[in-house]
């Protein structure tokens, strides 16, 4: 399994790398700097910084499952089995174009882990099990739900679970009368995973009007219509 490193016969240790790692992989250690490969992302923002004027950094082709950590983490890939780059997909910020979410649905994007915190599928794998109960649909072209069992939200390899990434994002739909039970659920399971995460909901609007108004308030969200408005609209809570 190939991982980024450093070249311990180029690094001069001036630890100008150190600042670019978003998840604070890199150390700089007396006489020493060193990737902590548990913590690394591979997200290659400091093979891209350029801040290493000695060529000490470098990544060999990654292996499975640990390719995993880049696909998630480094923008500039694209996963194998989408065709896109990102950690989710564009349904749900072009429904207006695509009309996936129809009038009595909802979409519901959880965000696990964010840059500087990150996330382990393990805790990936506690979201996305909490959701089937709920009587939600996986959105087929998102990256995670290729790695998981669409009917328990459990991962299909095991070995997975301990891979780090910088977020990964699950995306799902549902009636709009689920909509209360799944915030009461992710309320619960956000207290057992070991990073943070975002929820975001996706309606359509009628009349002007926000047509799940009346089901965030009883669920004691209250919604934000500035939270990303792509001529339809996204609401957004986050947890830690």
């Amino acid at each position: 399994m190939f991982k980024i490193k450093i070249d311990t016969k180029k690094c001069v240790v001036c630890g100008r790398c150190v600042p670019y790692c978003p998840v604070g992989a890199i150390l700089h250690e007396e006489e020493t700097v060193y990737i902590d490969q548990e913590k690394c992302v591979e997200c290659g923002v400091c093979l891209r910084s350029g801040a290493c004027e000695v060529d000490a950094l470098f990544q060999p082709k990654l292996s499975w499952p640990r390719v995993l950590r880049s696909v998630f983490s480094d923008p500039l890939v694209v996963h194998p089995e989408t065709g896109i780059p990102g950690r989710g997909t564009e349904e749900m910020k072009t429904n207006d174009v695509t009309h996936r979410f129809k009038s009595g649905e909802v979409g519901i994007e959880v965000e696990v882990g964010r840059p500087g915190i990150a996330a382990s599928f393990e805790d990936v794998e506690k979201v996305a099990m909490a959701l089937p109960k709920h009587n939600v649909k996986f959105e087929p072209e998102n990256p995670v739900t290729f790695l998981i069992d669409t009917k328990t939200g459990r991962l299909k390899d095991t070995t997975v679970r301990k891979e780090r990434v910088l977020s990964a994002i699950i995306e799902s739909k549902t009636k709009q009368e689920n909509l209360v039970e799944i915030i009461e659920t992710l309320r619960r399971v956000s207290e057992k995973i070991d990073t943070v995460m975002s929820v975001g909901v996706i309606t359509t609007c009628k009349d002007s009007g926000i047509q799940i108004k009346t089901l965030l308030e009883k669920a004691m969200v209250k919604p934000r219509i500035n939270g990303k408005v792509n001529l339809g609209l996204a609401l957004a809570w986050s947890y830690k």
